[in-house]
């Protein structure tokens, strides 16, 4: 197992730009794929972005394609979202997320380890 921890969240204008980290504990962060879940009042939990165990594979959500990048450094047990040209639909908690499972990355139910959350409020 590993315990995961969210930070960088806040309130920023619309373009402005964020870095959620996601700091791991254990010493097998390296054997999980990570991925970024996000949930809107009222809304369902939402796939944001997943990236493979060695980082040499990223997908993302279209509503995120080409605005946000997930990349991961093993070395430090750390994933990260840099979020640029945000939107006020961007809003939300944005969950931090492992699996070992090479399959259904874009699903929630995959994931078996799941951060606390940080809030991101985008104003328009």
């Amino acid at each position: 197992q590993v315990q995961l921890v969210e930070s960088g969240g806040g309130l920023v204008q619309t373009g402005a730009s964020l870095r959620l980290s996601c700091a791991a504990s254990g010493r097998t962060f390296s054997s999980y794929a990570m991925a970024w879940f996000r949930q809107a009042p009222g809304k369902e939990r939402e796939f944001v972005a997943v990236i493979s165990w060695s980082g040499g594979s990223t997908y993302y959500a279209d509503s995120v394609k080409g605005r946000f990048t997930i990349s991961r450094d093993n070395a430090k047990n750390t994933v990260y979202l840099q979020m640029n040209s945000l939107k006020p639909e961007d809003t939300g908690v944005y969950y931090c997320a492992a699996t070992y499972s090479r399959c259904g990355l874009r699903l929630h139910t995959t994931y078996d380890q799941w951060g606390q959350g940080t809030q991101v409020t985008v104003s328009s």
